[in-house]
């Protein structure tokens, strides 16, 4: 999943890792701050059963009440009225979902913390309120998203505002649409980490960083006006980006940062842009040049990156990896599948759509069930219990810690993608 290109001597961290390594991670791969989230562990499990708004069996109703763990028993689109409202300490586990995995269509999904999201999709709509966000993770602390696809938002597709301890990982946040058509607007949060994700199809805000950031490793593609914009405000932020790569394509101007401000507090090292869009990666070194003229004040030393954990690797290596697994990557929807192909033209191809109608629209997917069988309803299916040496008719051993830390639910859940 990771390529082992390091940027040269980067930083010491060994005093650090011998301390954070004897806290649990969220889940093998867990990076940055919100790696020690421990989401619904120890809790109950909930099935999703069906593709309903609300009523049992729903979504809705899974990430209602806090301490659970979320499965999928059924593939395909959700499809939501109104924005739901989820509980603190949850685990979505969209890994265990048959076929090609879960959409939540039609309005934004707000969190709360101690949350630990993956594999899944989360869509927004033209018919949305004007001022909505896809996703939100307002006033929080700690919560994990891995490999989620976050699209379509009428303000931001993302919006973080007052919250610390936060990753965003092998996300892919993209196609914002009217009024803004915007990535992210992150107001005030700390301690947050964003790696290895694409940015693309936004007409700007990929994010605004009005943060305290470590941005790392990281594809903005096809941007509009502009890729990365500051905070430009009379806050200090402080802005940690390693390793980057901002490849221009049919929708792009030539400005990849914009509205940093003496506020700006910039660490940099090791970015690279490329603005030529004639399909190949061959771009150039930004350079303090390229910050000042933003008038960003720059660092020596990095704000964040110290206190975290991110495997660094080279900008002209990352983009692959990204393009194989940003968003729900396990199997890929025909949206997803749309915006990667894009990025495959690196520079030739992409647009920045109004609407989600324009960007060909919600698309059909087979609700498929899963044939796996479980007995005792624990969110294990009886061929691993057995394999793993556990009972199938006893559903409390589940919630057992083994030796590695994790739950044997949660043992089971990040088998599936290790």
């Amino acid at each position: 999943m990771r390529l082992p290109t390091l940027l040269p001597a980067l930083f010491l961290f060994c005093s650090y890792f011998s301390f954070s390594n004897a806290q649990q991670l969220a889940f093998p791969g867990a990076e940055g701050f919100g790696r020690f989230t421990t989401g619904g562990r120890g809790g109950e499990v909930y099935h999703v059963i069906n593709l309903n708004d609300t009523g049992a069996g729903s979504f809705r109703d899974a990430v209602s009440k806090a301490d659970r763990t979320i499965v999928f028993d059924i593939s395909g689109v959700i499809k939501i009225k109104e924005k739901i409202v989820a509980a603190s300490g949850i685990t979505i586990a969209g890994q265990t979902a048959p076929g090609k995995g879960i959409t939540v269509y039609g309005n934004g999904v707000s969190f709360g913390s101690n949350s630990i999201i993956r594999y899944i999709r989360f869509r927004g709509s033209i018919n949305m309120p004007k001022g909505a966000c896809t996703v939100i993770a307002d006033n929080l602390k700690d919560i994990i998203f891995d490999h989620v696809s976050i699209e379509w938002g009428r303000w931001d597709n993302l919006h973080v505002k007052n919250s610390s301890n936060l990753t965003f990982q092998y996300c892919l946040v993209g196609e914002g649409i009217d009024p803004q058509r915007f990535g992210a607007l992150l107001e005030n949060p700390v301690d947050i980490t964003v790696h290895h994700c694409l940015w693309t199809g936004n007409q700007s805000r990929n994010p605004k960083a009005k943060a305290k950031i470590e941005y790392i490793n990281n594809v903005v593609y096809n941007w509009g006006k502009s890729a990365f914009v500051g905070g430009h405000s009379a806050t200090n932020h402080f802005q940690d980006l390693v390793g980057n790569y901002f490849i221009a394509g049919p929708s792009s101007t030539d400005e990849f940062l914009s509205m940093f401000t003496a506020t700006d507090h910039v660490y940099h090292k090791g970015n690279y842009v490329d603005l030529n869009k004639d399909g190949e990666v061959n771009g150039r070194l930004i350079t303090d040049e390229d910050f000042m003229k933003q008038k960003a004040t720059l660092l020596k030393e990095p704000s964040s990156m110290l206190r975290s954990n991110v495997t660094v690797s080279s900008a002209a290596d990352v983009w692959k990896v990204i393009m194989a697994e940003a968003g729900s990557s396990l199997k890929r929807d025909q949206v997803d599948k749309r915006i990667i192909g894009y990025f495959k033209s690196l520079g030739k191809k992409g647009q920045i759509f109004k609407t989600e109608v324009d960007a060909g629209g919600k698309p059909e997917m087979k609700q498929q069930f899963s044939k796996l069988k479980d007995t005792d309803a624990d969110g294990i299916p009886d061929s691993w219990e057995m394999r793993n040496k556990l009972n199938f008719n006893n559903a409390d051993d589940a919630t057992l810690i083994s030796k590695a830390g994790y739950s044997n639910l949660e043992n089971y859940i990040n088998s599936l993608v290790q």
